[in-house]
């Protein structure tokens, strides 16, 4: 599921598309610096792991631009603390 998320850079978030529901990740970027402010999963896709997916197709798409990361939202702070495989993308 993660690889279906993508980057609205126009709208300032990673978004992934689930049976016609938006779950979006919003950032503000800086140089060498993105800073995930908010994640918003709409309730029908609660408990099906796309937050989770969400959060590492971000991640993912983080790294891959040499970005570090500031995650202000206690979603992805969480993500990452349960996953400390993304801990060096840490600003």
């Amino acid at each position: 599921m993660s690889d279906n998320v993508r980057n609205n850079a126009g709208e300032h978030r990673y978004e992934l598309v689930v049976d016609g529901h938006v779950a979006a990740a919003h950032y503000t970027l800086q140089p060498g610096v993105i800073t995930f402010v908010h994640t918003v999963v709409p309730e029908a896709l609660g408990g099906r792991g796309v937050g989770s997916a969400l959060a590492r197709g971000a991640l993912d798409d983080a790294r891959a631009q040499g970005l570090k990361v500031v995650p202000q939202c206690p979603f992805i702070a969480g993500y990452i603390k349960k996953h400390p495989e993304y801990a060096d993308l840490v600003a």
